[in-house]
């Protein structure tokens, strides 16, 4: 079995414990590289793990899978350890394991609450991969090469355990479980103990839903489908296609691109998003608003928070809802989920069926003009580019974002 070439560790305010784990497993592994990736610490664990000879990684509070994802990318090639910040006991055996992807179970159960995130994430697993592990929320794990290009870049936050397993089994790779004597910090029946779990089970649940990888090659779950989850069946419909497109979609971009290749999830969206439009508003001009409405919005969904931005800013004069996009919002800025085509397409779709009866014929017809040629300078060069260019939409467009 190949020596472990790095170990990675995710470590939020753990000042108090991280020299302990670093000096730990420098020991027990000298030929590796320890990289503590700081996941937004408000103590001195950063500095601390580099007192003790990690290389830290500092970074904005996003997750524990968004952490590990950036370590692993710092890391050498070859097998990887997975550890968590608080971790106590000897990994020799699972380093050493004769398989793809190990994983540590706990002798010893400490502390805890009711099981209540475990046994999700066992049935999670078990239904999506039919592998049935006893630890499916462990975080020591050892992983080849081939399971690192397969599992990563890991599914967000607590979630990242149980996605790797799946994607792990559903490869075909070999993957095992060790009982091992081994501890960490335990969380108690308590307020923060029970916030801890109820985020691992929300984070296991995004996990084995639908993601995407976002523009710094994170893998995010998509939430923009909640917005669909409304009365009006018209943007549910539109939300549905949008979700096929995030779904199946290929390596189109572009009309013309989806044009020539005639089968494709942008084609559907092409011509599903403005029927649904002509069949809610009964006009022409609302079914060509409603389609170039949800295209705008789904073409300025390439950095975090700027499609809801625009429609936040819009909603007001179209009489659009805006407490979904008020919510979604602080996860999409901080890069804990996406919008997807799902979420900005039935944003778009509702700014136009908002604004149809409140527009004039006249005022519907510039509205798609506008709305025509923007989407004809997204064809010809990156909207994105053009709002980094322009000082006012900049400094708007980095509003709330992390760096």
């Amino acid at each position: 079995m190949a020596e472990i070439a790095a170990v990675l560790v995710a470590a939020r305010d753990e000042e108090s414990g991280i020299a302990r784990t670093v000096e730990s497993l420098r020991t027990a592994f000298p030929g590796a590289e320890v990289i503590v990736a700081d996941d937004g610490s408000r103590d001195g664990t950063a500095e601390t793990a580099e007192r003790a000879g990690a290389r830290v990684l500092r970074l904005p509070a996003r997750g524990k899978g968004q952490a590990l994802t950036v370590a692993e990318r710092a890391a050498p090639a070859g097998r990887l350890l997975l550890v968590d910040a608080d971790l106590e006991g000897d990994l020799a055996k699972l380093a050493g394991a004769e398989c793809d992807l190990a994983i540590a179970a706990f002798a010893d159960r400490q502390g805890g609450g009711f099981g209540i995130a475990k046994r999700a994430g066992r049935m999670l697993v078990r239904a999506l991969s039919g592998f049935s592990p006893s630890e499916p929320l462990s975080g020591q794990r050892a992983l080849s090469q081939a399971a690192r290009e397969t599992c990563f870049p890991l599914a967000a936050g607590f979630g990242c355990e149980v996605r790797m397993t799946i994607d792990a089994v559903r490869a075909r790779l070999r993957v095992s479980e060790l009982e091992l004597p081994v501890r960490h910090r335990a969380t108690g029946r308590d307020a923060a103990g029970f916030a801890h779990r109820g985020r691992q089970l929300l984070d296991a649940l995004l996990a084995c839903g639908p993601t995407a990888i976002n523009h710094r090659g994170l893998r995010l779950p998509l939430l923009g489908w909640l917005v669909g989850l409304r009365r009006d069946p018209a943007v549910a419909a539109i939300a549905a296609i949008g979700l096929a497109d995030d779904l199946w979609s290929g390596d189109e971009r572009g009309f013309r691109a989806h044009l020539g290749s005639r089968r494709t999830t942008g084609v559907l969206k092409l011509v599903g998003i403005p029927l649904v439009g002509l069949a809610a508003s009964r006009k022409l001009s609302g079914a060509l608003l409603v389609g170039l409405a949800a295209n705008f919005l789904n073409q300025l969904d390439t950095r975090p928070g700027r499609a809801l931005k625009a429609y936040l800013l819009a909603a007001p004069f179209a009489g659009a809802p805006a407490g979904t996009a008020v919510i979604l919002a602080p996860y999409d800025l901080r890069e804990m989920a996406m919008l997807g085509d799902s979420g900005a397409n039935a944003l778009g779709a509702m700014l136009a069926l908002s604004s149809v009866s409140k527009l004039t014929e006249r005022g519907r017809w510039a509205a798609i003009g506008a709305l025509a040629g923007l989407t004809l300078l997204g064809e010809t060069r990156s909207l994105g580019e053009s709002i980094e260019r322009t000082p006012v939409l900049r400094e708007i467009d980095a509003l709330g974002r992390q760096p």
